[in-house]
């Protein structure tokens, strides 16, 4: 695996006001975690969106530098970033030992346009879309990768059937499905009266003047009379 350094400081003091000062410097607030424990320290802001860019969500083991000559290695976990501007608020490293196992998720990679799309105008359903594994720093892979092209409708990939490299554990549950194929939906057509069967024709209220009797027509006509 590709191996980054990354040249970091030590920091005493925490906080908001602390982070704001740092990324005004161009630096960003990090922390390295290990067995419990943590150590604060600050990143150039620069140097970190390129490792991202990079790695591009992949595990990479990074050489911690700091400046009075200590070194560190790490794997990042996560980071945060700024909802609008989208610059790197945070990050947290996790401190490895390449003697000791990990356990991290890796993410799954499809290639390939399954028969099921292509020929039948089934669905492509990502039920998931990374795996957690355990191994040695080293081994740890950048991504796995999954064929999908031979899927028809109704069939799937599980997780059993990612191929892993040697040393490497799959902790997830091996029948849990990552990619299916489904049936596309079809729309139900009215349903035709059966044969035999006429449909009731709709009601027609008549207005009130129809409704009148002849009694009361001539009851009326009569009125008018007397009052001429």
């Amino acid at each position: 695996m590709e191996r980054v350094t990354l040249n970091v400081e030590k920091r005493d003091k925490a906080g908001k006001g602390i982070a704001r000062a740092l990324r005004r410097q161009g630096m960003i607030p990090a922390i390295i975690y290990r067995g419990g424990g943590s150590l604060p320290i600050a990143i150039s802001k620069k140097a970190m969106a390129e490792f991202i860019d990079s790695t591009a969500g992949e595990h990479t083991v990074v050489n911690l530098k700091f400046s009075d000559g200590d070194r560190k290695l790490a794997i990042l976990k996560e980071y945060q970033t700024d909802p609008l501007k989208g610059d790197i608020l945070h990050t947290d490293f996790f401190e490895i030992s390449l003697t000791e196992k990990v356990t991290v998720n890796v993410r799954i990679v499809t290639h390939g346009e399954p028969i099921g799309v292509k020929r039948d105008g089934g669905i492509l359903q990502h039920v998931l879309r990374e795996i957690e594994i355990t191994c040695l720093p080293d081994k740890i892979p950048g991504h796995l990768e999954a064929d999908i092209s031979k899927l028809e409708i109704g069939q799937s990939i599980h997780v059993k059937d990612i191929q892993v490299g040697e040393g490497i554990e799959v902790l997830t549950t091996p029948d849990e499905i990552i990619v299916n194929i489904v049936a596309p939906a079809v729309e139900k057509e009215p349903e035709a009266p059966a044969e035999g069967i006429v449909a009731a024709a709709p009601e027609i209220v008549e207005p009130e003047v129809i409704k009148k009797g002849k009694k009361e027509e001539k009851e009326e006509a009569e009125g008018k009379a007397e009052k001429k």
